[in-house]
């Protein structure tokens, strides 16, 4: 068995397809059939289930896919050590973005970091921040950029920015006017209770900044119109310029979007609400010089 074999399972697990798994792997379905078939007999145990169409894991074809994924995580880990050992500057950087993220940071860090090493590739995924913890710990990217916080206590990470998660809601709104001056509050402070009756738009449950907005409403004792939810940070910035309702967004994001009119923001919680972005990553895995340098640039960006 070589480190080929452990692919081609892996890939008929995560497609639970044997004609999207041969597609993703380069290969005809027929082979990869014969490849199972032959595997499942050499070992003398099934690893899939099939329903109909759908191939489902077994458990000793669960066992299977952790132990192959810890042996490929291994074996990326050692050629990313080699490589940087002869500094050949030569290779393979999976990075993983949150999608809003991607949208300004992308084009600002990517052709630096190319300029600087023109024969490393870097392979980039777009995925909301409650996905990217799984795809660290699966290997499916080497390093992801979010927000805190980090459920899973197989993740490293290395603060990148401090940011404010700001209300916000149309220059004109009539509770616009009852904003505080407070100190350590880089904007006026506004209570969260006066808009109690209010509109809301609100981000998809897995995403970090609806799991923080969840717990303000939660402190001040609110039940919200949820008039509005959407996974589209833009689009909701958006509706709130145009009177559709008040939301929530992080300070950064709102300096990489174009308003149609403009919006007020306002601090809010005790006294303020502030989340931690950061670069994560397996715990003890081997971060190769690449994703270091890679770091170091966002972290200039930001």
């Amino acid at each position: 068995m070589d480190f080929k074999d452990l692919t081609y399972i892996i890939a008929v697990a995560k497609y639970q397809n044997i004609t999207k798994a041969a597609d993703s792997l380069y290969i005809t379905q027929p082979t990869l059939t014969k490849f199972i078939q032959h595997l499942e007999a050499d070992m003398g145990q099934k690893l899939f289930k099939k329903l109909g169409n759908k191939f489902t894991l077994t458990y000793a074809g669960q066992r299977y896919v952790a132990k192959a994924t810890e042996i490929l995580n291994i074996k990326k880990e050692l050629d990313q050590e080699m490589n940087d050992i002869v500094r050949s500057n030569v290779g393979v950087l999976k990075v993983a973005f949150p999608v809003m993220r991607g949208t300004y940071m992308l084009p600002c860090t990517l052709p630096i970091f190319n300029s600087l090493y023109p024969n490393v590739h870097l392979d980039i995924m777009e995925e909301n921040s409650g996905v990217l913890e799984s795809m660290i710990l699966s290997g499916e990217t080497d390093l992801a950029f979010f927000n805190l916080p980090v459920k899973s206590p197989d993740i490293e990470w290395q603060i990148i920015s401090h940011e404010e998660i700001v209300l916000i809601m149309p220059e004109d709104h009539p509770l616009a006017e009852l904003g505080e001056e407070r100190e350590n509050c880089r904007y006026p402070w506004f209570d969260l209770r006066l808009a109690a009756d209010e509109p809301f738009i609100v981000q998809l449950p897995e995403q970090r900044t609806r799991q923080i907005v969840n717990r303000l409403f939660k402190e001040y004792k609110i039940q919200p119109h949820i008039k509005l939810q959407t996974r589209n940070i833009s689009a909701g910035a958006e509706l709130v310029s145009k009177r559709y309702g008040l939301s929530f967004v992080c300070e950064t994001h709102l300096k990489h979007i174009r308003l149609t009119q403009p919006v007020r923001c306002f601090s809010v919680g005790s006294p303020n609400t502030t989340v931690d972005f950061v670069a994560a990553y397996r715990k003890g895995s081997y971060l190769p010089y690449h994703a270091q340098e890679y770091i170091k640039i966002v972290k200039d960006f930001t």
